[in-house]
């Protein structure tokens, strides 16, 4: 039973890093961006750079399959019938609850999202906010990226929304994690992102894209630009931006000088805090969002998250809790009162897994150990629980605060079952490539694999384990399905065998490593999806394990 412990070991937390990209990234210089995409330029990075090492080095689906056999598992009859023989809820049923337990607003979210109406989502492919807007009026195309990565691109995404600018949406892919089709190549030959069409006019970088819209949409619902008698302030923090990105950039990615990195961006960090502190309300520039705020925001956003896995360096708080950096914190809950940052804020996880790639690698230091682990889903801070473990703690222990925005768990809950029912078939399908074959050529994203062949063999087991999941977010107590989720599980195991229950476990942990925030749902959904998962894959694992 060796075997299958440290399974449960590895299947209790996402994969750390593939083979390929530890292989490319250990003791090599890279080259990489610094700076703005107005000022983009290709630097060879001084550093070395590298990422942390699993002792598995591999991705979960192909740990499974070393110690499962799983991927050349076939479709099993005979488990699948008995599996059809266990009463579980349909697709539809699940609708039908789900739609049962619904707010108004909740229940109108698909419809205004073909609309372009509605509460923002990345899911819009057009914006119009309202019925005032037509679609045939719309004066700006913009392309950002497909996974709700690129920090450039949120800064585009703030601005349109805070202004209420309509718009269309193009999803480029990033290099990281895909090809750029030759249609957007042919209106930006480097493939830089983002793009904004405005009024038929291109412009491919994103200051140039915010003046544009500062300048075209002079009637829009706000505007950006400083007052006159803060130009000058404006001016100084632009340039505080820049610099407080240098000195991250030098600590996060630096293989040496760590006490020395840590100590300059400290001190810029410092003023950035008393700038806030002394500023007229909670922004940079007082009482209201501007240009300014839109400069920081993706990068303070990833600041915090990063610095906090990679070097144990806490920027952002949970609420009631000291700090030492109170006029950061301030303007952090004044941004997530905002409708326009909600949409487009991400979680740590995400920003932790998508930095790397984009980068070329971050460094890890000693006391960034025990929050990996947390804002990894191994283990929680106090060590008492996995930290994507049900019931889930308040503020991910004390690492991440919650986004209270948002509503309770049960809204949470809900909002996880629409996008997984929404579109079943096709995330079943994508599960499955945990259990598949890996895609050539491979990207340097350790959790993106666009050309990955599933394994159709696990869509049947696969399917109901996912159905469980929905029905116990709904039912909002997994103790009510326990029973059942049991039966499925020893099913799997005695009918299909332990390879074939690698293959489902190995599927279900692909799909929960890959939840994607905000481009899936928002933070509080993703927490209980990831912890649902897990307690399906430790039903299974513990019928592997009996």
């Amino acid at each position: 039973m060796k075997n299958y412990r440290n399974l449960a070991l590895i299947l209790a937390s996402p994969v750390l890093v593939s083979a390929f990209v530890a292989s490319r990234h250990r003791g090599t210089s890279t080259n990489w961006i610094i700076g703005s995409d107005n000022n983009l330029r290709t630097c060879r990075n001084p550093f070395p750079l590298y990422m942390s090492t699993n002792p598995f080095t591999s991705m979960i689906g192909d740990v499974a399959s070393s110690l499962f056999g799983s991927k050349n598992v076939a479709a099993n009859e005979n488990v699948e019938a008995a599996l059809n023989a266990i009463s579980t809820p349909s697709w539809m049923e699940l609708r039908n609850i789900l739609e049962s337990q619904q707010t108004f607003e909740e229940k109108a979210f698909r419809q205004n999202l073909a609309k372009g109406y509605g509460v923002a989502s990345p899911l819009h492919k057009v914006r119009l906010y309202d019925e005032s807007n037509k679609e045939e009026d719309i004066a700006v195309t913009f392309y950002r990226d497909s996974a709700s990565w690129c920090p450039y691109c949120q800064k585009v995404w703030l601005a349109l929304e805070t202004k209420e600018i309509p718009y269309r949406v193009e999803k480029i892919n990033m290099r990281c994690y895909g090809e750029k089709p030759s249609s957007f190549m042919r209106i930006q030959p480097g493939g830089q992102i983002p793009v904004a069409e405005i009024n038929g006019r291109v412009y491919g970088q994103s200051n140039d894209i915010l003046q544009a819209l500062e300048d075209q949409f002079p009637n829009s619902k706000k505007s950006l630009l400083p007052p006159d008698n803060l130009q000058s302030q404006a001016q100084m923090l632009y340039g505080l931006e820049r610099q407080l990105f240098s000195a991250w950039m030098y600590w996060l990615t630096g293989r040496s000088g760590g006490a020395k990195a840590k100590k300059e961006f400290v001190e810029v960090l410092r003023y950035v805090d008393t700038v806030l502190q002394k500023a007229d309300g909670p922004f940079f520039l007082g009482k209201d969002i501007s240009m300014v705020d839109v400069q920081f925001a993706p990068f303070l956003e990833r600041m915090a998250a990063s610095l906090l896995f990679y070097k144990g360096f806490m920027i952002r708080v949970p609420p009631g809790e000291k700090t030492d950096f109170p006029g950061v914190n301030a303007w952090f809950d004044a941004m997530e009162k905002l409708p326009s940052y909600q949409l487009t804020k991400s979680d740590y996880y995400t920003h932790c897994w998508d930095l790397p790639p984009q980068l070329g690698g971050c460094t890890y230091e000693p006391d960034g150990k025990q929050y990996e682990d947390a804002i990894n889903g191994i283990r929680s801070l106090d060590g008492t629980q996995g930290s994507w473990e049900l019931p889930l703690q308040q503020h991910n222990g004390g690492v991440e605060p919650d986004w209270t925005w948002v509503g309770d768990e049960a809204t949470a809950r809900r909002e996880a079952v629409e996008r997984v029912s929404a579109n079943h078939e096709a995330i079943v399908k994508f599960a499955c490539r945990g259990a598949g074959t890996k895609g050539m050529p491979p990207y340097m994203a350790p959790l993106s694999d666009p050309n990955a062949i599933p394994n159709e063999a696990m869509q049947k087991p696969v399917d109901i384990c996912l159905r469980m999941v929905c029905e116990a977010l709904l039912d909002g107590e997994v103790e009510a399905q326990n029973s059942k989720m049991h039966d499925i599980a020893t099913t799997i195991v005695s009918q299909g065998g332990k390879d074939y229950a690698g293959g489902v476990i190995a599927s279900l942990a692909y799909l929960r490593d890959r939840v994607g925030v905000p481009r899936d749902m928002k933070l509080p959904a993703a927490r209980q999806l990831r912890a649902h998962l897990n307690w399906s894959i430790g039903k299974i694992l513990a019928a592997t394990d009996a």
